[in-house]
């Protein structure tokens, strides 16, 4: 369970093909390597993964079938920036909203504007997870809790302030630009027990 709040932008240092796998090798900027264990999960652009080997200066996961079929992390190449955010321990404060990493899809960013001091972004999503977005309701776009401001049938919209742009990779993103999406956990399980009714 994660809470959203990106600790850390990580750089990829390695990105091989086993399979239908992808093993991802991650250097952390902040994230100290001597905190981390094998078998702990961290939230990579959303994603959970389960950390696989430790380094000097790197850690290692791997990104299965599934998660390459859903999210953004099959584009991952030497270089590549991540929003990393180890799981959530029992006591921390929970400043975002709940995260479980489990990525319901993608979404492509539409258009990017400056509204004030805070960055706009409207992102298009599939409807099966539009019908899961509420205005003022939570969002994690690349790993990121963010509230939206406005949806309509296509598109979302949310508002980065000057915080969020300079220490996540969502600043980055450009028209066209793909991003995971993980809809509220409160709204799939509401939306699954209207359906088996």
């Amino acid at each position: 369970m994660f809470t959203g709040l990106v600790e850390d932008v990580g750089a990829v240092t390695r990105a091989d093909r086993r399979g239908n796998a992808l093993v991802i090798a991650v250097r952390p900027a902040r994230i100290a390597i001597a905190e981390l264990v094998v078998g702990e999960s961290i939230c990579h652009d959303g994603a959970c993964l389960t950390v696989t080997e430790i380094e000097r200066d790197h850690y290692t996961v791997l990104a299965g079938a599934e998660t390459l079929a859903r999210t953004t992390l099959g584009g991952a190449r030497v270089g590549s920036k991540l929003n990393l955010e180890r799981a959530l321990r029992v006591g921390d404060r929970l400043g975002g909203h709940w995260v479980t990493g489990h990525v319901d899809g993608t979404g492509t960013i539409r258009a990017r504007r400056d509204l004030g001091s805070n960055l706009v972004l409207d992102i298009e999503a599939a409807r099966e997870l539009l019908k899961l977005v509420v205005e003022k309701g939570s969002i994690a776009v690349a790993g990121v809790s963010l509230t939206v401001n406005a949806v309509t049938a296509e598109t979302f919209s949310v508002a980065l302030v000057p915080h969020t742009v300079a220490h996540t990779t969502l600043g980055e993103l450009a028209p066209g630009a793909r991003c995971n999406l993980e809809t509220d956990v409160l709204a799939k399980h509401v939306a699954r027990l209207m359906e088996a009714r």
